[in-house]
């Protein structure tokens, strides 16, 4: 039997944290609330009904693509697999759901976004791994694609005009 597949939209109540495993692989927790706003036809107020927060994690390239694009309070589409956490803490043993997230981006109903391959994908690399220690960024500093895009990537180059926006096919 598969894990409930829970796909919805969502607000982050904070900024996505990310860390590195001992192996060197990227994760970040995201923390999202989802609640049902329903419009009160007698006083015409919209009004809170229940709220659902469950903590998402993403892995790898994802993790390091969430944590450098969204940031508390953004409404975002995801995807991913309901499980649940447990662990023991003092002789206590707890449980929460969890969310083991696929895709995760923002609502565009409330935010403009500017869409560009990262980096690791325009040097051919894999994504996911700890930088390197002299390369790693500062918290909160976001990395710019610089120069111009890769010559093998169909949709990014017109080989007669430089750029174009029309599909390779």
């Amino acid at each position: 039997m598969s894990l409930p597949t829970l796909t919805g939209v969502g607000r982050l109540t904070a900024d996505p944290e990310m860390r590195f495993t001992q192996a060197g692989k990227a994760v970040a927790s995201i923390s999202l609330a989802f609640n049902s706003r329903k419009l009160n036809q007698q006083t015409q107020q919209w009004e809170d009904g229940d709220v659902f927060y469950i903590r998402g994690t993403v892995w790898e390239r994802l993790a390091e693509n969430a944590t450098e694009t969204l940031s508390k309070g953004m409404e975002v589409i995801v995807t991913g697999d309901v499980r649940t956490e447990r662990w023991e803490k003092d002789g206590q043993k707890h449980e929460r759901p969890a969310l083991l997230i696929r895709s995760i981006a923002p609502n565009l109903a409330f935010a403009v976004a500017t869409v560009s391959k990262d980096a690791a994908s325009q040097q051919g690399q894999g994504g996911g791994q700890r930088p390197p220690q002299n390369q790693q960024r500062p918290q909160g500093q976001t990395q710019r694609r610089s120069g111009p895009p890769p010559q093998d990537d169909p949709w990014a180059v017109d080989q007669a005009q430089g750029y174009s926006d029309e599909p390779p096919f």
